[in-house]
């Protein structure tokens, strides 16, 4: 009797061991060759979207522990090199969004899923039906962010001026609106906002023209020239290639505990900062240059 009680006992330990979802496959943690990127290029500014309620899903993202961006160590000593020209010319790059845990992708998931949710539509998809986001593309359930070699980033003129606050509840305008309706960004003029879902953001939508479509070149010329690759649809989405991590997605939360002690050996020195340094801009002169003028593409 006893001995079948064992048995009974050790056939359902056996059944729940290898039933679907009884032990969660552990995900990968950020090796060592993650750094912050303020550990290696400290006057890039940095605007976390994802920590904060104004992004498209209206409130503090999953695994966004504080407002760090984090990146492979390649990719970010290649936006430093791109950095040094921009400040030499009077400008800074400023970046939204770096290495994405696949907790946080799994939250945009469940947003997508959750049609009665369309609390920031106004700003984000006004013209997008949220039942369109995964077919048309603007949410999928693996992202390069979680490979840690994609960010989203732009430029700004220096000396920087704080960007708007967002309060949340506030009334909401088109990210495609004109510069001085949506949402005041201190970014050079793109044409929309960041995450802005709409074929407007495409890179080289056509109905972007003069210093707007100026403004995009030179984000896109600056980093292409240091190794950067721009996805079309999304004219702040650029990876850094090739990637050391092409075929891993990571799930370590964006926190400085993440990455302690993968400090850039060249700037072991450097402190943590999150914001533009004030000395940065005693760098900027009146004189400033400006961006080239980028002929139309055909």
């Amino acid at each position: 009797m006893l001995r079948g009680l064992v048995t009974a006992a050790a056939a359902l330990l056996t059944v729940t061991a290898l039933a679907p979802g009884a032990q969660a496959t552990p995900r990968p943690k950020v090796p060592g060759a993650f750094v912050a990127l303020s550990s290696v290029d400290p006057s890039i500014i940095q605007e976390m979207r994802y920590i904060t309620p104004h992004n498209f899903v209206g409130g503090p993202i999953d695994g966004y522990r504080q407002p760090l961006c984090i990146l492979t160590r390649p990719a970010a000593q290649a936006l430093h090199r791109a950095q040094r020209e921009l400040l030499r010319r009077g400008y800074s790059l400023k970046v939204y969004d770096c290495y994405r845990p696949q907790r946080a992708v799994d939250h945009f998931v469940r947003w997508a899923k959750d049609l009665a949710d369309q609390r920031m539509k106004a700003e984000f998809y006004p013209r997008v039906d949220k039942s369109r986001l995964f077919a048309d593309g603007y949410i999928a359930e693996r992202s390069g962010h979680s490979r840690g070699s994609t960010m989203d980033l732009t430029i700004v003129e220096l000396p920087a001026v704080p960007s708007g606050p967002y309060r949340p509840g506030q009334p909401l305008a088109p990210c495609y609106a004109p510069r001085g309706e949506r949402f005041p960004d201190n970014s050079l003029d793109m044409g929309t906002g960041f995450d802005c879902f709409d074929t407007l953001a495409h890179t080289d939508d056509p109905r972007i023209q003069g210093v707007q479509r100026a403004n995009r070149q030179f984000l896109k010329h600056t980093l292409e020239a240091r190794g950067f690759v721009n996805l079309p649809e999304e004219w702040w989405h650029f990876t850094y290639r090739p990637e050391p991590f092409p075929d891993t997605r990571f799930d370590s939360p964006v926190a400085r505990r993440s990455v302690t002690g993968h400090r850039d050996p060249s700037r072991s020195s450097e402190p943590f900062r999150f914001a533009e340094p004030s000395w940065l801009a005693s760098l900027v002169t009146s004189d400033r240059e400006q961006p080239p003028p980028v002929p139309d593409e055909a």
